[in-house]
């Protein structure tokens, strides 16, 4: 990648203004649980002491992410209170006063800038042919691709999150790799771990590469590791940065004896194996064959219906249940197959580094490794893939035949988020406009290769089509409703772990098979 981009940066500025207007329309819009999540730790970072902010429990939604946005929170409470010093009673649940939700909405606009800042220093690592015009252009792609993003317009603007600001800091670490200013990027995903610590994902495809390439300088003339390369300085000061950042946002937890207590809010492990609806991955397939056998049993007879576990997996809710046939899954097991996933990728990138190009097709491959095979997988974690993945689908044609079915069949994932009546058309309209432009400006952008996708891929995303209508308007109206509520939620995750399954498929293989000269964008 080498830095080029176009001096007239009004469409980028335009794009930016753009989406931010768009953002304060969705204002009054619906918002979910996370919206009291956040309302809260402002309440208790505000009014407590230091001490108490990791056993404060008077809300359900006690503090669970990293010391450094608990921090966050904190310097946002200082502002939130000339809206309105009710909202950071931490006896006030529940509470969402117009003001209130003014202030919460805002804080996800204004902080925003940082994905504005990191998109534009994206932009800066693409190679593009000058001749072109705008809508032939890899940066005005990817910075659609980006800020006008499906999936963080409704995860952040309505059912309410920070992920833009955490994903700011993502890209700007690895625009700072891509610029080989390789201290800074350590440094910015330092810092992101200490935010939300569900970046741990990636952390190995990180660890791998900086040590690979940059505390080894140099490569024998086959493209093996020099080991007489290895720089002591670098690796301390790689050690420094990251202790540093540790140390600030920990440091204090770490004083007064609580990092267990830290650690146990961070990691929640008797939640279950999946989320309440769960994510299309690996485990909502594994659930879904086990509800099948147990039906099959029954009906012919191999297994007592009433010897089978009470608890339910396809109830809705959060919580631990045991398998009615398969064996039953621990955190262990599936920790154990996340590494399993990703190892082939992060030996790829010690053996055949391929650059920093190299490093984010593993970064991909280690997200989409740990979404497939994770713990309690949020459904929201597939941004964490597809975000990362737009920089390489704008310059390869595999790439970005991948990115389209990973980013609308991901994307299409999220729609049970947004469950209100009001908020169907926003949601429709805006997955139709992404979806669009994603297909149109790729298909240009390659248009010499012909068709980015194959007829079988093609019949599958459009599949999306019936299924919608059928959990949305069709199931309904039906008697099955009240039986079996959470029939099309089961539905739309089977379908859509297939989807992603295949698109974890067709990357690992694009990993394994890369050459050290990747494909880039042509001039038509």
């Amino acid at each position: 990648m080498a830095a080029s981009m176009t001096n007239d940066q009004s469409w980028f500025f335009a794009l930016a203004l753009g989406v931010s207007f768009l953002k304060c329309l969705l204002i009054n819009a619906y918002h979910s649980t996370d919206f009291e999540v956040h309302r809260n730790w402002l309440a208790l970072t505000h009014s407590l002491p230091v001490s108490q902010w990791y056993y404060e429990a008077t809300s359900e939604w006690t503090l669970d992410y990293p010391p450094l946005f608990a921090w966050f929170e904190y310097g946002l409470s200082h502002i939130a209170r000339f809206f309105d010093k009710e909202m950071l009673v931490v006896e006030n649940l529940n509470y969402a006063s117009p003001a209130t939700v003014l202030f919460q909405r805002l804080s996800v606009i204004v902080t925003d800038a940082v994905l504005f800042y990191a998109v534009k220093e994206c932009c800066k690592c693409l190679r593009e042919d000058k001749g072109k015009d705008l809508l032939g252009k890899p940066s005005f792609i990817l910075t659609v691709l980006l800020l006008w993003n499906f999936g963080l317009l409704i995860v952040d603007h309505i059912h309410f999150q920070y992920n833009g600001f955490l994903f700011g800091v993502l890209l700007l670490s690895i625009a700072r790799h891509l610029q080989n200013r390789h201290l800074e990027g350590a440094l910015l995903f330092s810092i992101l771990l200490n935010l939300k610590h569900i970046y741990l994902y990636i952390a190995p495809a990180y660890g791998i590469f900086l040590l690979r390439c940059f505390c080894f300088t140099q490569s024998n003339p086959d493209g093996s590791l020099s080991w007489r390369s290895f720089s002591v300085l670098r690796l301390v000061a790689l050690g420094t940065i990251v202790l540093s950042t540790f140390a600030v946002s920990i440091g204090p937890f770490l004083a007064l004896g609580q990092l267990p207590q830290v650690l146990s809010r961070l990691f929640p492990f008797k939640r279950g194996l999946c989320h309440a609806y769960w994510a299309p991955n690996i485990w909502a397939l594994y659930n879904i064959a086990d509800k099948a056998l147990s039906i099959l049993g029954v009906k012919f007879k191999l297994l007592d219906m009433n010897k089978l576990p009470k608890a339910s997996m396809t109830g809705g809710l959060v919580q631990e249940f045991q398998h009615s046939v398969l064996p039953s899954v621990s955190p262990l097991a599936t920790l154990i197959c996340t590494l399993l996933s990703i190892l082939p990728a992060l030996f790829k990138l010690w053996h055949r580094p391929n650059g920093t190009r190299g490093f984010l097709r593993c970064l991909v491959v280690c997200a989409l490794g740990s979404f497939m095979f994770g713990w309690h997988v949020h459904e929201k974690a597939i941004l964490m893939v597809i975000l990362p993945l737009s920089l390489l689908a704008v310059e390869s044609r595999e790439d970005a035949r991948t990115f389209l079915i990973l980013s609308i069949t991901g994307h299409y994932s999220l729609f049970p988020l947004l469950f209100t009546t009001q908020e169907l058309p926003i949601k429709l309209f805006l997955m139709l406009l992404f979806t669009i432009f994603s297909v149109t400006s790729l298909k240009m952008l390659f248009r010499k290769g012909g068709s980015l996708l194959n007829p079988l891929e093609s019949m599958y995303l459009l599949g999306l089509i019936p299924l919608e209508l059928v959990c949305e308007f069709i199931y309904p109206l039906t008697v099955w409703q009240k039986t079996f509520p959470f029939l099309p939620l089961m539905l739309t995750s089977l379908y859509c772990a297939l989807g992603v399954t295949y698109a974890f498929i067709r990357l690992y293989i694009s990993m394994l098979t890369s050459s050290d000269t990747a494909k880039k964008v042509k001039s038509q």
